[in-house]
């Protein structure tokens, strides 16, 4: 398996933990929002590899919209929903990519 595949499925699958309305935000305002700055490094890192890799880009690119973004509730919410399926599409599709 490529990083960048792993990466995607790594980042989709936080992306989807932090989509679940009331535990997702509450993990957020827990950690003083730390976790919308990981989030941020570690989606530019995926992006650093599926660049390297040719791999899906839009996943991990509205993964750092999202993280800058994430802080305003409702539109927090619906950001991580969304770019957590968009992650999984990525995912899969760089996971049944030829090397």
């Amino acid at each position: 398996m490529k990083i960048s595949a792993a990466l995607l499925w790594i980042s989709a699958i936080a992306e989807a933990f932090l989509a679940i309305p009331l535990i997702g935000g509450s993990f957020v305002i827990s950690t003083g929002y730390s976790a919308l700055g990981f989030m941020f490094v570690l989606h530019a890192i995926t992006l650093f590899f599926c660049f390297r890799e040719f791999s899906p880009k839009s996943g991990p690119i509205l993964g750092l919209i999202t993280s800058l973004l994430a802080w305003i509730p409702l539109i927090g919410w619906a950001l991580h929903l969304i770019t957590a399926i968009v992650l999984f599409i990525n995912a899969a599709f760089a996971s049944r990519a030829r090397v």
